[in-house]
């Protein structure tokens, strides 16, 4: 199943059902007003959910075309939005080129950080730069929705609470980040608003490339109209979304609609299949020649993440966004 906000009905949109084919979508407000409501109390909106997805697809219920332009994020904003870096392969590089060790614990315990989640820009909204010294990059990453998760959840109790699944675009600011890192207290100026797919789908949605921690799809990134990666998003996966969860449900419970991001999608062969941000390209510049040569991104620049699966079908849609000068 394939869900959708529309931006229309104030700040949480309006929740859609989209086609598998990404061409029609159908208003859901008869089961819940908005995703973040249906996210709430998904056991009873789930199964009416589909049921919707069903007079869709045999075309028995009234209808629109699928346009990305029209939608928002899927949850256009949610109470927790916590990233992780679950691809060591990206950090080991980012490490490597600062001339900086791994963290001791690197491979047993995630790292993830608390971004802000209370305003999300559609998947085809115009990334701000308001100075080009900031260092504006792109991240494509896998996403998850929870339900409810309690507090201790295990890992393996982990996997029954995802219950939807998108990319991201983690959009970051490179120079901004890194005397905020030095302070030692994380992000914060340096992560401005995200982006998300037009739609988000239900793990039965992915079949067998769904192993319920992790997508054996692989990421594209097409950057200003040229493919920039090709990366395997199951491949070199450290830490599976169900490790992520249980991490951040260890201190606290996790609302309805808590979103966890993987952090950029890496593989170790980057030389062959590219990366999915920036700065991993730079780091390679830099241990390979002494410095990097790539830009970051400046107004007039284009960045695009898709997926697609086994047939060659989008399966979230394209995150397709231009950058504007703020």
């Amino acid at each position: 199943m394939k869900l959708a906000s529309l931006k229309t009905g104030g700040r949480d949109g309006t929740l859609v059902v989209v086609s598998r084919d990404l061409s029609r979508l159908t208003l859901a407000t008869s089961v819940a007003p908005t995703l973040r409501e249906a996210i709430e109390d998904w056991q009873t909106a789930e199964p009416a959910l589909r049921n919707l997805e069903k007079q869709l697809e045999d075309g028995v219920v009234d209808s629109m075309s699928y346009d990305p332009a029209a939608l928002a994020s899927p949850l256009p904003r949610a109470f927790q939005w916590a990233d992780g870096s679950a691809y060591l392969s990206h950090m080991r590089l980012v490490r490597k080129a600062r001339g900086v060790d791994m963290p001791a614990n690197s491979e047993s315990d995630p790292l993830l950080y608390q971004g802000g989640g209370d305003g999300f820009l559609g998947p085809v909204d115009p990334i701000p730069c308001v100075d080009t010294d900031w260092g504006l990059d792109f991240e494509g990453e896998i996403a998850v929705v929870t339900d409810d998760v309690p507090m201790g959840c295990t890992a393996k109790q982990a996997r029954s609470h995802i219950k939807l699944i998108m990319l991201c675009n983690d959009v970051s600011l490179r120079h901004v980040m890194r005397p905020e890192l030095v302070k030692g207290f994380g992000f914060f100026q340096s992560k401005p608003a995200s982006s998300f797919s037009p739609v988000c789908v239900t793990p039965d949605e992915l079949g067998e490339a769904w192993t319920g921690g992790r997508i054996n799809l692989s990421l594209v990134t097409t950057y200003n109209g040229d493919e920039f990666g090709c990366v395997d998003a199951g491949a070199d996966l450290n830490f599976e979304f169900p490790e992520l969860i249980a991490h951040a449900a260890r201190t606290r419970d996790l609302s309805a609609g808590t979103i966890i991001g993987s952090g950029t999608v890496s593989n170790e062969n980057h030389q062959e299949v590219g990366s999915s941000c920036l700065a991993e390209k730079r780091m390679i510049e830099t241990i390979r020649d002494g410095e990097p040569t790539t830009r970051f991104m400046q107004p007039g620049d284009t960045i695009r993440f898709e997926m697609l699966d086994h047939d060659g079908t989008s399966v979230f849609g394209a995150i397709d966004q231009s950058v504007v000068a703020g």
